[in-house]
Formats: structure tokens, sequence, C-alpha cells
């Protein structure tokens, strides 16, 4: 017997499916899919956020300097005339960074490398820019692992819902817990 149901895919189209509802389901929280698609992502699932738990207070604090582009009220940066050239003005500020030790950032490595990229729409803003990189790893730590930061375990629910219409697949609805 296998250790894994193989879903009637090529191993390249499983793992990519595979990626794709595990992303999906972190990144919102609930989906709908099959029986034995969900029992699969709940387990890659589980481990990413028990990965997540584990490293979540692993960083230690650090304040830097660092040169910052001075912008007008428009957004726009303000320049001046230096020898006859208009130059960028920057202003030094202080920022206080998390710098992650060395096995959250290969936590954090392992997240980014399994995860795929997110889009997400942001409202406020209208035309081209409305749409922006969402970071599902940053989201994993400063979010999902703090809130099963006390759980053993089993971080995810399935509910059947019932068959399908066109071929009498179980769906089921898989969320966080």
């Amino acid at each position: 017997m296998a250790g894994y149901r193989k879903l009637g895919r090529t191993s390249s189209q499983r793992k990519a499916l595979l990626r794709n509802q595990v992303t999906n389901l972190l990144f919102n929280g609930k989906m709908i899919t099959t029986e034995a698609k969900a029992k699969e992502v709940r387990s890659i699932a589980e481990k990413m956020i028990t990965l997540a738990v584990k490293e979540k207070d692993n960083y230690e604090t650090v304040t830097v300097k660092a040169k910052v582009a001075r912008k007008d009220k428009d957004g726009k940066r303000v320049k001046e005339v230096v020898d006859g050239k208009k130059v960028d003005v920057f202003d030094e500020v202080e920022k206080t960074i998390k710098k992650d030790k060395p096995s959250r950032l290969h936590a954090r490595r392992m997240m980014e490398a399994y995860f795929y990229p997110v889009k997400k729409v942001d409202p406020s803003q209208k035309g081209r820019k409305a749409v922006k990189d969402a970071d599902l790893v940053a989201k994993m730590f400063d979010e999902i692992a703090p809130k099963y930061a006390d759980r053993k375990g089993g971080y995810t629910r399935i509910v059947k819902i019932g068959q399908r219409k066109g071929d009498a697949a179980m769906e089921v609805l898989i969320e966080l817990v």
C-alpha cells in the first residue's frame, strides 16, 4: 500500500495540485474540495502550521539606521539641484526589525519554497496597482502560529457537504479550526 493517495494524477500534477490547495487553504482559511484531496491537504497543512508554531518566537529585534527618500504630499520623491543635477533627498531613520535566527530562517525558506505566490486585491486603490503580492509566510508566523500556539495538533477540520452533482464524488469543507 502506498503512503499517500495518488489522486489519479502523475506525480508532478499531484504535487502542483496539493501545493495550490495548501496555499489556498492557509491564505483563505477554508475551501471546498473532494474528500481524498482534503485528507492529503490536511496532512501537509498541519505540518506547515506546526513548523510555524515551533519557530514563531525564534527571532531577535534589532535597531538599524536606514536612508529613506523624502516624499512630498503626493507621494513623489523630493529632488534638489546639486552641481546642476537633480538628486533625491534622503533622510536617515531608525527602524526596528525582526532578525530571524537560523532555524526560523530555514523554516521561512521551506515555506517560501512550498507555497505559491498569492495576489490579493486592495480595494482602496484603483487601477493597475489594485493587485498586490500577499506575504503568506509572514501571515503564518504573525497570525496563524500565535492562534495555535497552545494547541498540540489538529489545526484543521473536515466537514462533509454531500455528493457532487456531476460525478457523485463526496465534497467536503476543509477549514482551519
